[in-house]
């Protein structure tokens, strides 16, 4: 048995540090992963989200209910972004996801304040994601108690002792319980449908090139367009698949509650797919081999999980990673299956939402079909 050489491990050591500088792409993401988990997670996450958009409906204008307005936007947990004059008009931006809270302030509410009947201020708030609620709903509390300390003097003053001279209601909409897997579970759909779509997709081409299968695709007559559909259509059966897996569990194991249409959810499924397989296939014809490939797809699965909602709340964020999530189809598609499953929203309702999922997957097309013909050259 020969003894150890150090000159015959420096010889590898040296023929691998030539290699990996040969190779990249790879090295690129050794150091990019980190970087982007550094980024991520050190400015982009906070799970204590700060001027959250909020509706406000006064219906008894006065110095109270300016007072109280202020201190809301006082507290930093509120944004004051519209102001309605009716009930329905609040309820729409609410189940819209336009705004998180609207605060109603009813009629007769300074005179009631004067006679000491503690009248009540009304705040809704979007439940689906119970952890960019909680923290705002538990900063009202401490208002009635203080907040009109300057108001009431003289002969008010003795409405400031205790109890507080108002009350504040609040309702949860949408999860009054604030049961976490109902904002979990529909969230799961999206992150296994990314995770899934594009990996599988990501190894198509790549497959094809390291098993020396390629050059069959490329001697029979077909467009790059007709090779992309035919690899990416099998794999939408696939997540439909897997999609109602996740449903059956949802509505047997955990009761997440279907308000919405099964069928219109199929609608921004189909197109959320097939987002996910164009930037697979994308990647497919960047990536030089299916370990790249495997790299490139946890590069862009990492943001897409972090950044869409799923696991921190999104408007909690910097508004630099608001405008990163929102190009992904990930961040999108959250919104839309939270609102058909627990807001039963209907396809007019997701147009906001559904027309940047098809854009995106016009250009993820559009980048593999020219990234494609180049390889047909």
């Amino acid at each position: 048995m020969l003894g150890v050489s150090f000159a015959r491990i420096g010889a590898v050591f040296l023929k691998e540090l030539i290699q990996m500088r040969r190779d990249r792409l790879t090295f690129g993401m050794i150091i990019g992963i980190p970087v982007l988990q550094l980024v991520l997670f050190g400015f982009a996450i906070n799970s204590d989200p700060k001027h959250l958009p909020t509706a406000v409906n006064v219906q008894d204008p006065s110095v109270y209910s300016r007072t109280l307005v202020r201190a809301l936007e006082n507290s930093g947990y509120f944004r004051v972004t519209n102001i309605v004059k009716g009930e329905r008009e609040g309820a729409a931006l609410l189940a819209s996801g336009s705004v998180a809270f609207v605060v109603t302030v009813p009629p007769e509410f300074s005179r009631e304040l004067a006679r000491g009947d503690r009248p009540q201020i009304l705040i809704e708030a979007d439940a689906s994601d119970p952890a960019a609620a909680a923290n705002a709903v538990a900063a009202v509390a401490q208002l009635p108690s203080t907040v009109f300390n300057r108001e009431l003097t003289g002969a008010l003053a003795p409405l400031r002792s205790t109890p507080p001279p108002f009350e504040i209601v609040v309702h949860r909409r949408y999860n009054p319980e604030g049961i976490s897997s109902y904002n979990v579970v529909p969230g799961l759909i999206g992150v296994i449908l990314t995770m899934t779509m594009v990996l599988i997709t990501a190894l198509a081409v790549t497959r094809e090139v390291e098993r020396g299968t390629m050059e069959n695709l490329l001697a029979m007559p077909l467009k790059p367009f007709e090779v992309m559909a035919g690899k990416i259509l099998p794999y939408i059966f696939m997540g439909y698949i897997q999609v109602t897996v996740v449903l059956v569990a949802a509505r047997l194991l955990f009761g997440v509650p279907m308000l919405g249409s099964y069928f219109e959810l199929s609608i921004a499924l189909a197109l959320f797919i097939a987002a996910n397989l164009s930037i697979g296939f994308t990647i497919s014809t960047i990536a030089a081999n299916q370990l790249q490939a495997m790299q490139m797809t946890f590069f862009f699965f990492l943001p897409s999980i972090l950044l869409s909602g799923f696991m921190f709340p999104f408007r909690g964020m910097p508004e630099w990673a608001q405008w990163i999530g929102s190009i992904l189809p990930n961040t999108h598609f959250m919104r839309i299956v939270r609102g058909v499953m627990l807001k039963g929203s209907h396809l007019g309702d997701m147009v906001a939402d559904l027309w940047p999922l098809a854009a995106f997957m016009l250009a993820a097309m559009t980048i593999a079909l020219m990234r494609y013909r180049r390889t047909l050259d």
